[in-house]
Formats: C-alpha cells, sequence, structure tokens
C-alpha cells in the first residue's frame, strides 16, 4: 500500500544545535504510524556556516532530508515560501528549526485534516515562551490582522501548523515579494482549527533571531499586502478631519462677531495646524508605502533566489 506523504518544511537560522534535534523528534514520530512516510525541506536563510554544515550532514545520512540553500536572507515567510516550492507531501508541516515546535504531538495536527474536519490545523499555545516585546509585537500584528483580514478574534496561526496539499498549491501561486503566509493562507481556505498544546522552550541558550525591525516587517506586510482597509480608513480620517475643521471655523467666526474682543489664540491655530499636518503626512505615508510596493512587483523583485539544493 501506498504510504501517505508527510513534507515538513523547517526554515533554518541560528540553531545549528537544535535542527538535529528537531529532526530525529520527527523520524521517531512519524515511524510511530507504518502507514505513514515522510520528507523535510530544510531552508538556510543565509544563515551562519555552522548550520549549512549541519545541514549537509544530515543530508548526507538521509535522502529524506532536503535543503534548499537561499543566497541572501529574505525573511522567514519567504523562505517558507520557498520550501513549499519543492514540498511532495499530501500533508504540509511547517515547524521551526529551535526545538520549540512539539513534533512528538504531530498527530494531533494531523487527525483533524485526516477526518476533513478542516484545511488547517494549528498549535494553540496557552503560554507563549518569549520575550515581552516580542509577544507584545506579535499581540498587536494580531489585532491588526483580525481587522485586515475579517478572521475569526480566537484564531491565532503558530509556527507549528499542518495543512492539506492543495492549501499549499494556491498559496505558492504568489510570486510577488513581501509575501505574508498568514494573509495567504485565510485567502485560500477559512477552515482552520486549533489544537491545544504547550510550547516548549529553545533547546540552546540562544535568543530569537526575529528582531524588532523584523516584526516591524512582518507588520507592514500584514497591514498593506492583503487589505485596502488602511487607505479606506485614511479617506474616511480626511472626511472627518475636513468636517470637524469646518465646524470649528464656523465657531470661530460665530464667537468673534458675537465678542469682537476676543483674540483669535495662537496656541489653538498651532495645535489644530499640526495635527492636521501630521494626519496629511501618515495618509502620504500610507499611500506611499502602497505605491512603493506597487513599483517593486512591477519590476519583478525576486521573493527569494535558491543558491542550491541538495537531495532535490
Amino acid at each position: 500500500m501506498e504510504k501517505i506523504l508527510l513534507s515538513f518544511v523547517i526554515p533554518c537560522y541560528r540553531s545549528e544545535l537544535t535542527i538535529e534535534k528537531v529532526y530525529q523528534e520527527i523520524v521517531r514520530t512519524v515511524a510511530e504510524r507504518k502507514e505513514y512516510d515522510y520528507e523535510i525541506i530544510a531552508v538556510n536563510d543565509c544563515s551562519p556556516d555552522g548550520v549549512m554544515t549541519m545541514l549537509r550532514k544530515l543530508a548526507a545520512e538521509d535522502p529524506k532530508f532536503k535543503v534548499v540553500n537561499l543566497v541572501k536572507n529574505m525573511g522567514k515567510h519567504a523562505a517558507v515560501m520557498a520550501g513549499y516550492a519543492y514540498v511532495q507531501g499530501d500533508y504540509i508541516v511547517n515547524l521551526d528549526d529551535d526545538y520549540q515546535s512539539p513534533a512528538y504531538r504531530l498527530w494531533d495536527l494531523i487527525e483533524p485534516l485526516e477526518r476533513d474536519e478542516c484545511d488547517i490545523t494549528t498549535a494553540r499555545y496557552a503560554k507563549k515562551k518569549e520575550a515581552a516585546w516580542k509577544r507584545m509585537g506579535s499581540d498587536i500584528n494580531l489585532w491588526i490582522s483580525r481587522i485586515m483580514l475579517d478572521k475569526n478574534r480566537e484564531l491565532r496561526m503558530e509556527n507549528f501548523m499542518a495543512m492539506k496539499r492543495f492549501v499549499v498549491q494556491e498559496v505558492i501561486k504568489y510570486r510577488n515579494p513581501y509575501p505574508f503566509l498568514e494573509g495567504l493562507y485565510l485567502r485560500v481556505t477559512k477552515r482552520v482549527q486549533m489544537v491545544d498544546m504547550e510550547e516548549r522552550g529553545r533547546a540552546d541558550d540562544r535568543s530569537t533571531g526575529f528582531t524588532f525591525w523584523k516584526s516591524v516587517s512582518l507588520f507592514a506586510n500584514g497591514l498593506t499586502n492583503f487589505s485596502v482597509k488602511p487607505l479606506r480608513v485614511a479617506v474616511f480620517a480626511g472626511i472627518l478631519f475636513a468636517i470637524l475643521g469646518f465646524v470649528f471655523g464656523v465657531v470661530i467666526v460665530v464667537r468673534k462677531i458675537g465678542n469682537p474682543e476676543i483674540a483669535v489664540g495662537w496656541s489653538s491655530m498651532m495645535s489644530v495646524q499640526l495635527f492636521s499636518s501630521g494626519m496629511i503626512m501618515l495618509i502620504l505615508g500610507m499611500i506611499g508605502e502602497y505605491i512603493g510596493r506597487i513599483f517593486i512587483c512591477i519590476n519583478d523583485a525576486p521573493q527569494y533566489v535558491v543558491r542550491e539544493t541538495i537531495n532535490l
């Protein structure tokens, strides 16, 4: 009987000390179910040399361990997209290389897909083991994505997730730069189920490579790539402040007619001017962000560039 193939996509960064542990856990877990087989697509997103050395070692020992080596760092979401381009599995599983994703709970993610209860499953962690600033950034991104993508308030997609093959086939049709995976998933399907589990701590003593500025970049992708709502908000804000400005002007004129001794306040005038100017600059910046991304897409900027592949 032909086995069901699981494709694991792992973006690799700074954890040459942990990727081998992740690999071994995947192999042990898949071996529990004889009807399943596996392939692992490890994407080296321009990591330090130690990571690529470990990936070459694992690939030499196991032909099912496959490597995609990118020319330069393109960001985690682009690295995952690079891995998606090579998957062959019936189900595709995302997880990190830092051992935080509990791969031993794999079957809890796969079983709802087998029963056709959903198209995507994702871990739901009771407590996130990350720095306070990163947790705050994640919460802001979550709030923005709820507004921009019209998603369920309870839905939070984590790094450890599984999905049916057709979802990935649709996702990789997006070839533009600045991919935002959550937006791409929800553009394909709303049938997403969360599975309760515990997130582990990192298996090494290194901090996350996901910096503050990468969080800001991800925030911008989610804000502008899959919705025009920010532009609509800007339009309504412009209308609102135009109305308020007109009303304020009428009030000043009426007060001046009623009491000619009243001097128009310099401070109030300056505060209104500064606030209005700030709003104008914010709206222009938002429009400029959209135009800049359109320009980059028109120029066919690559989503990622592959230097080499191993076992593919």
